[in-house]
């Protein structure tokens, strides 16, 4: 029998990105444990319990403690050893790019990206600092290490010579409940968030790395479009400037922006939207894109990191970022979408969590063993 303990503290405190990896990959983690055993940790100093029991797991908390101040103790001192909090285990994984310090077991980390390396102007400065500082003596410390696709297993081999043996890259997966809504799903959204006109829709923090401002330059210049251009996604570092862009723009009164959105609400959010338009900079995997294309709805992309890898066929990719040649290719796919729709869908069904906890199954017991 293999223990096996998760850190799903990304999970209690994030709703989008590596919180929404942790939770998801948790949630299907239980099913394919077998005759191994799991738990999960996370501090709980608030007393708010996890928000998402998972059947067959067993939850381990510290609620006599911040984790902020043991996370401070890791940075600084590294120590004291994550085991002495999470209990005995044979192999401790941590999701969040970082291997805290351990006494005892083996260890996965899953590093999502390494646009800090790659992009380093787009990142918020404390969090660059402390990713630059740790992720040699994780890549070093740890047994294996889980990327979301090939694309950022090769950039883990380029940038900081990790060996291949040490790699498993694994896709993430969709929830098979993401799918086109119904037209009275649609209308509520809509009516919710004031969309009364057709709209593109790009969903994805608001930060450098998402490449807004060449986004509403692209919007700018789509007079074939008669409709708005909808932002969703909560605020990230360096926003401020994206907001002043979308101010300053002349087509400032169709740019409409509406925050985070629940789960709840993306789907028909998506389903509503004529495309997605997703121009980033770079990306270790596309949650959105995905989404975006399980619900039906066409998706024009850059290649930028893994879309090229992820979306494969299903989208409609733009190497570089020639204004003209992205304007060029919304006009086309907005012409004539049912061929996207189609792809989209039959990309995006390839992607399954039970799949990626199976998979991530197989490495536990590879080091674990």
């Amino acid at each position: 029998m293999v223990r096996v303990n998760i850190d799903i503290q990304a999970a209690i405190a994030q709703r989008a990105g590596v919180g929404r990896y942790t939770k998801l990959l948790v949630e299907h983690l239980g099913a394919h444990a077998g005759e191994d055993h799991l738990s999960m940790f996370y501090f709980d100093f608030k007393r708010a319990g996890t928000p998402f029991p998972v059947r067959g797991a067993e939850e381990k908390s510290v609620r006599w403690m911040p984790g902020r101040v043991v996370q401070k103790a890791w940075k600084s001192a590294g120590w004291p050893p994550y085991n002495w909090f999470a209990g005995v285990a044979d192999v401790y994984h941590f999701p969040n790019f970082v291997r805290p310090p351990l006494s005892r077991g083996t260890s996965v980390v899953t590093i999502h990206d390494v646009s800090f390396l790659r992009f380093p102007e787009t990142m918020e400065e404390g969090n660059f600092s402390f990713l630059s500082s740790q992720i040699g003596q994780t890549v070093e410390r740890a047994d294996a290490i889980i990327t979301d696709c090939r694309f950022v297993a090769d950039e883990l081999k380029v940038l900081l010579n990790v060996p291949e043996e040490k790699l498993f890259p694994i896709h993430l997966g969709l929830p098979r409940a993401l799918s086109a809504s119904e037209k009275s799903e649609v209308s509520d959204v809509r009516e919710k968030f004031s969309l009364d006109r057709p709209y593109l829709i790009h969903v994805g923090t608001i930060e450098p790395r998402k490449n807004h401002a060449f986004l509403i330059e692209v919007f700018e210049q789509l007079s074939s479009f008669d409709g708005d251009l909808v932002i969703a996604g909560m605020k990230g570092w360096k926003c401020e400037p994206i907001f002043e862009r979308i101010a300053a723009s002349p087509e400032a009164d169709r740019i409409k922006y509406i925050d985070y959105v629940p789960e709840n609400a993306l789907a028909p959010l998506y389903t509503g939207a004529e495309a997605m338009v997703f121009p980033s900079l770079y990306e270790g995997f596309g949650f959105p894109p995905l989404e975006a294309m399980s619900c039906g709805t066409p998706v024009i992309a850059s290649t930028a990191g893994s879309l090229a890898e992820v979306l494969g066929k299903g989208a409609a990719l733009v190497e570089g970022y020639d204004l003209e040649e992205w304007v060029n290719r919304i006009d086309e796919v907005l012409r004539g979408p049912d061929a996207w729709i189609d792809a989209g869908r039959k990309r995006a069904a390839e992607y399954d969590w039970s799949t990626c906890a199976a998979r991530t199954w197989d490495v536990y017991r590879k080091v674990g063993a």
